[in-house]
């Protein structure tokens, strides 16, 4: 088992990559033209120390810059991600994100992995990216091929597959005297780990309108060990005789967030509920924010949500900026190596201070640092929240199917980084919209057939 791992320790490269070819040799729009390559002034003063400068400008005119490296227990790690508006500066959004832990329970209690810390995502699990895989720019690295890729011969290989895709339509307004329709375009940045019998794929999307999408895909194929009986796992084959083991895939994410700089930020927690009045045509729902001063764990329901600010940092309207997490559609669940911690050691997210020595949600064998999440909330509980890392847990629990045989077809898990408040308007603002930013005024509300 590790005892330490820095970022700085992700293999060294092979030298930086020319900007240029890191941004596509011949980047496209949704409809085949070429599309925007990113300026100058839009890319980020990057220090990407070992690792290699990413920059893409979407659909929206707004351009991504960042670094990326290979981390041998972590996998891909991203780091000083960066957005600029269209014709504006670069904004600091993010220090580094990468999994953190990847726990695969069998159901019927005679398998435990924790996949990072004990194999890891990088080194000789890392997968050499083909044509096939990778319809975009696979871009190289050096890696090392002996044991859990921290030594033994450096080959350089193709593991980092970044593509530029449709990301469907990105907004339709039927406004009478300014119509207007567009397509969005998607950067997804994506790599292949094999670890037992399942391939992961680390995927991270970045969207014109700012938002980032956290993603782990699995494929491969199922244990050909853990097979049971029906109470712990679901027939595949003929007959009703082979039950493969159900299982879950407990991952979190470490994001440590750099918004407007890399300290200075808050957290605040944000709840609707009914409350239990009625108005002339519909129940009340009151919606409340509760700043999160310390580090915490908080547990996800119906219509709640955390967003990491920067309150010192104002947008075009005067709102301070900041990032919505949401979990989108998630399992939860409480790690095992966390139930010695009692009854509430479950949780959906959590937010610390960033320390060097906390990298991992368990197994964080670092002497005197916390053996994973609940310790480093515990012992920094009496902290003021300031340099924040969210950790964010997003389960699957995998019920075997027919399908799944063989190989099994990709399933997904993951949540979603929401700009609110970045910029006072969206990015691409289409013509005759560019005054709709607050309560419409009247000759609005006349031109368009609502005035009186």
């Amino acid at each position: 088992m590790r005892t330490r791992v820095q970022w700085t320790a992700a293999m060294a490269m092979v030298g930086m990559l020319a900007l240029a070819a890191c941004t596509d040799a011949v980047p496209q729009t949704p409809d085949g033209s070429a599309a925007p390559v990113p300026a100058a002034s839009a890319v980020a003063d990057l220090d990407c120390g070992d690792g290699q400068e990413l920059a893409k400008t979407l659909s929206s005119g707004a351009t991504w810059s960042m670094c990326w490296s290979v981390d041998p227990a972590f996998g891909l790690v991203l780091s000083d991600v960066h957005i600029a508006p269209p014709g504006g500066k670069p904004i600091s959004v993010i220090s580094s994100v990468t999994i953190s832990q990847l726990e695969v329970p069998y159901d019927t209690g005679d398998r435990l992995t924790s996949d990072i810390t004990e194999s890891g995502f990088g080194g000789t699990k890392m997968k050499t990216l083909e044509k096939e895989s990778c319809i975009g720019d696979r871009l190289a690295a050096d890696i090392p091929d002996a044991g859990d890729g921290t030594y033994g011969k450096t080959r350089t290989r193709e593991v980092l597959c970044s593509e530029v895709v449709d990301g469907g339509l990105a907004y339709h307004s039927s406004e009478l005297v300014a119509p207007a329709v567009a397509r969005t375009t998607d950067w997804q940045l994506s790599t292949v780990s094999r670890v037992g019998w399942y391939e992961y794929v680390t995927q991270y999307v970045f969207g014109a309108d700012g938002s980032i999408g956290v993603r782990l895909g699995a494929t491969g194929d199922l244990s050909p060990f853990d097979y049971a009986d029906e109470d712990h796992g679901s027939a595949v084959g003929e007959g009703d005789h082979d039950h493969a083991a159900s299982h879950s895939h407990n991952a979190v994410w470490r994001v440590h967030w750099a918004l407007g700089g890399e300290k200075g930020m808050a957290v605040e927690q944000y709840d609707a509920s009914p409350t239990g009045e009625s108005g002339p045509q519909s129940p009340v729902v009151e919606g409340t924010i509760t700043p999160l001063p310390n580090p915490a764990t908080a547990e996800w329901i119906d219509r709640r949500w955390w967003r990491v600010l920067a309150p010192g940092v104002l947008n075009g309207d005067g709102h301070p900026i900041s990032y919505q997490i949401d979990l989108e559609r998630s399992d939860s669940f409480t790690f095992v190596e966390d139930h010695s911690h009692g009854e509430d050691a479950g949780y959906d997210v959590a937010f610390t201070n960033a320390q060097d020595c906390q990298l991992y949600a368990t197994r964080n064998a670092v002497l005197g640092c916390g053996d994973g999440v609940n310790d480093f909330v515990q012992r920094g509980s009496r902290e003021s929240l300031d340099d924040v890392v969210s950790w964010v847990a997003i389960g699957f629990h995998h019920v075997p199917r027919d399908e799944d045989q063989s190989p099994m077809e990709m399933h997904w898990q993951g949540f979603t980084l929401l700009p609110r408040d970045l910029t006072a308007q969206r990015f691409d603002v289409p013509e005759g919209h560019e005054e709709l930013n607050g309560v419409p005024g009247d000759e609005w509300l006349d031109k368009n057939g609502y005035g009186g």
